[in-house]
């Protein structure tokens, strides 16, 4: 007999939700992860990153004070009690996964996992070895190494080095205008930075809807960073603690005199030295190929998180676990739909997105109308004094099912779950404009982009 009935390797959003889930359905579960509970995400990314933002949006809001009526002199902050208040909160999230597997009879095992076949894990620290009859492999990403930029961890930094960073660097270039680097360029903004944004596609965010990045841009530029799109990093050259970053737009060249240079972009699968030829693990691109149960190609071995390439987003490794975990009991869980995993970017102003953008729904043949609530016309917008954004919903033309939604403003992210609901339970723009919204809140924009789908607005 096995050991356990699941061995998983990583504890991240993906490893120690599906470790958690397994225990619940009562599976003998083991967890092993080399570094601390809850992976890069918990330690690295998501947490102490939205931990530095709240700091910022409080400084901004202070910074901006005048506007509500408040003044006062000798506005001091410090960015390294910022990075103490991060650390903290990332360190009550570990010791709660840590009670959680202990909650649900979870062993947690400290070290390297290898897999030496489909059902064997070897503790590769001090040579145990646990059989299992199923594994679960959550061992997730890191930064690729890309010969223009040489990270040395110091002049030249990822995003994990920048959440330890105690001061914020006079001049930083940041390299990708994808979320990370645009959270960190409106955290070093705020803090009095000189930030420089180089975006290698025609946009920030390109993944998101053009009117949003747009809206984006304009706001980033009134905040003072410099934002290059179309550009390419050529080069780095480190001196003295200092950086040139050479960066080409079209024909033109120029060179950016810097203090930090942070890389945010290119990952990789960490495939590398787990034992998957051992156990005959397909990959494709450093990324382990999955089915829609998250079974790899072996029986009984299964892949979630960053390291099946699916989508980089943490609810998505959560999810994916729990898919991988309720297959392995045989509840027969309900297929992923990734083109409806909501994503979020918690910038000043924030976006939230679900499905496809009014491209992707042109290019793919929809019917499609547009909903459009600027935020100006939002009483709570306006009160909050953050009245740049939009809410926008494309929508199935013939039948008014929501195909995607995209907004920019404070605090849309919380506005995802509604939208998400809606769609799961096949709601339409009818529904979402027949339903009742508090007033004031964020949320009525939501009904009213709704109501301008049908040309049925009120406050617009």
């Amino acid at each position: 007999m096995p050991d356990y009935n699941v061995v998983v390797l990583g504890s991240g959003p993906g490893g120690y939700v599906a470790a958690i889930r397994a225990g619940q359905l009562g599976l003998k579960t083991a967890i092993v992860e080399r570094d601390e509970l809850g992976g890069i995400c918990l330690n690295w990314g998501c947490i102490p990153s939205k931990a530095l933002l709240r700091n910022a949006e409080v400084l901004s809001l202070i910074q901006n004070a005048d506007e509500f009526g408040i003044s006062f002199d000798n506005l001091t902050h410090d960015f390294g009690k910022a990075i103490d208040r991060s650390r903290d909160v990332v360190g009550r999230l570990t010791r709660g996964v840590a009670m959680l597997l202990k909650k649900n009879k979870v062993e947690h095992i400290q070290g390297n996992g290898r897999l030496l076949d489909a059902n064997t894990v070897e503790i590769t620290d001090n040579g145990r070895r646990l059989s299992a009859k199923n594994i679960i492999i959550a061992t997730g990403t890191r930064q690729r190494r890309i010969p223009t930029l040489p990270i040395d961890n110091e002049v030249v930094i990822t995003s994990r080095d920048a959440l330890a960073l105690r001061r914020v660097p006079k001049r930083v270039v940041i390299v990708g205008g994808g979320a990370t680097g645009c959270e960190f360029g409106h955290i070093y903004r705020t803090y009095g930075a000189e930030v420089t944004i180089v975006e290698l596609l025609p946009r920030l965010i390109p993944n998101e809807d053009a009117d949003i990045s747009r809206i984006l841009e304009r706001s980033f530029k009134r905040q003072g960073i410099q934002i290059m799109t179309g550009a390419a990093v050529q080069g780095i050259a480190v001196n003295d603690g200092q950086a040139k970053v050479s960066v080409s737009v079209g024909e033109s060249n120029s060179v950016i005199d810097c203090d930090k240079v942070l890389v945010a972009v290119g990952v990789q699968g960490n495939v590398d030295n787990i034992g998957l030829e051992s156990a005959g693990i397909e990959t494709e691109n450093s990324y382990i190929k999955i089915d829609d149960s998250m079974s790899a190609n072996v029986p009984g071995v299964y892949a979630i998180g960053d390291v099946t390439g699916k989508m980089l987003l943490a609810h998505v490794a959560s999810a994916q676990g729990v898919t991988a975990v309720e297959t392995i009991a045989g509840l027969n869980p309900p297929a992923l739909d990734y083109s409806l995993m909501p994503r979020a970017i918690y910038c000043k102003p924030q976006v939230g997105s679900f499905g496809l953008t009014e491209e992707q729904a042109s290019e793919q043949g929809h019917s499609i109308k547009i909903g459009k609530f600027p935020l100006a016309a939002s009483g709570k917008a306006l009160a909050l004094g953050e009245s740049e954004g939009l809410v926008k919903l494309v929508i199935d033309a013939e039948i008014g099912e929501i195909l995607g939604a995209h907004m920019i403003g404070p605090e849309v992210t919380e506005l995802l779950g509604e939208l998400s609901m809606t769609r799961l339970l096949e709601g339409t723009t009818t529904e979402l404009g027949w339903m009742v919204h508090p007033h004031p809140t964020m949320s009525e924009t939501l009904k009213e982009a709704a109501l301008a789908a049908e040309g049925e607005a009120i406050h617009i």
